[in-house]
C-alpha cells in the first residue's frame, strides 16, 4: 500500500480564460502564452475543449488522434517539463467522436479519458460517443483520475475504489448554473477523502452562453483553496500529500464505504495508465 505521507508536494497550475469560438489555431496561440506564466508547475490544467469551445460540430471541427492539439500538447509538456492536460473534440481510428482529456506528459506520451456522460441538453449524445473506461493517471507519485463536466453530476463515476489522491475536473459550465458547480465540487471532495481541482472558462461561446469561470481546488474536507472567481489568468497552488494522508488517518471513513460495481452497458473497469 502507498504511503502518501511521502508524497512530494504537487505544484498545481489553472487556467481560466475565455475561448475563440471553433478556432483552434487561435486558442492554441493563446494558450501557449498562458502556459509560459505556469512554468515551474507539475501539473497544468486547461478547459474542456479548450480548443474550440463546446461545440456539437464535432464532424467539422474533430482532429485525428495524433492532429495538431495532440501534437501541441505534447510540445508543451516537453517544453514545461510538466504534465498538460485538457479536453478537445477528436475522431478515433475507428470513425467514433469523442470528448477526450489527453494527458500529455513531458517524455512525449499521450493517455486520454473519454467523457463519459454526455450533456444530452445540448445533444452532446447525438453527436459523440460516450466513453467506457474510468482512467488513474499519475504525476510525481500522485494518482489522479480526471473528469470532464457532465460527470461532476455523477457521485458513482467519480468515487474512489483505486485510492484517488486528486479528482481532477475540466469544463465548460455555464454560469447559469454555477450555483450546481460550487456545491457539487466539495461533496465530491468530502465523500472521496480527496482533493478536488475544476478548471472551467470564462466569457461568451458562439451559442450566446455565458460562463462564469469558478475554477477552482477544494481540500479532502470541502473547504476552499484556491477560487479563481471570474479573472483570467493562471492560478497556481501546492497540494501537500502529508496533510491527506493525515486527515484519512484521523478520519478513516473510506474503511465503511459501500462496495459497488459498475453495470452500466460498455462500462469497463478502471485502469491506471
Amino acid at each position: 500500500m502507498r504511503d502518501i505521507s511521502l508524497l512530494p508536494d504537487l505544484e498545481l497550475a489553472l487556467i481560466q480564460t475565455s475561448l475563440a469560438w471553433q478556432d483552434p489555431a487561435a486558442n492554441r496561440a493563446h494558450f501557449a502564452a498562458l502556459l509560459e506564466q505556469a512554468r515551474g508547475a507539475d501539473l497544468i490544467v486547461l478547459p474542456e475543449m479548450f480548443s474550440t469551445g463546446f461545440s456539437m460540430d464535432s464532424a467539422a471541427l474533430a482532429e485525428p488522434e495524433n492532429g495538431p492539439s495532440s501534437q501541441w500538447l505534447r510540445e508543451q509538456a516537453q517544453a514545461l517539463q510538466a504534465v498538460v492536460t485538457g479536453s478537445l473534440i477528436i475522431q478515433t481510428a475507428h470513425g467514433a467522436y469523442r470528448n477526450r482529456l489527453l494527458w500529455a506528459r513531458p517524455d512525449g506520451s499521450l493517455a486520454h479519458y473519454d467523457k463519459r456522460h454526455l450533456f444530452r441538453m445540448a445533444g452532446e449524445h447525438k453527436h459523440y460517443s460516450a466513453g467506457e473506461q474510468q482512467v488513474l493517471l499519475e504525476v510525481k507519485g500522485w494518482q489522479v483520475r480526471p473528469l470532464i463536466c457532465y460527470d461532476l453530476r455523477f457521485p458513482v463515476w467519480s468515487c474512489d475504489p483505486q485510492d484517488t489522491d486528486l479528482l481532477l475536473y475540466t469544463a465548460n459550465w455555464p454560469a447559469a448554473r454555477r450555483h450546481h458547480w460550487n456545491r457539487l465540487l466539495p461533496a465530491r471532495a468530502i465523500e472521496n477523502l480527496c482533493y478536488v481541482a475544476a478548471v472551467n472558462r470564462i466569457g461568451e461561446d458562439g451559442k450566446g452562453h455565458a460562463y462564469s469561470g469558478d475554477s477552482q481546488v477544494l481540500d479532502f474536507q470541502g473547504d476552499s483553496l484556491l477560487s479563481a472567481e471570474a479573472a483570467t489568468g493562471v492560478f497556481t497552488i501546492s497540494l501537500s500529500g502529508a496533510a491527506l494522508a493525515a486527515y484519512r488517518e484521523r478520519f478513516p471513513a473510506y474503511l465503511d464505504a459501500d462496495g459497488f460495481e459498475l453495470t452500466s452497458p460498455g462500462c469497463n473497469p478502471p485502469i491506471q495508465v
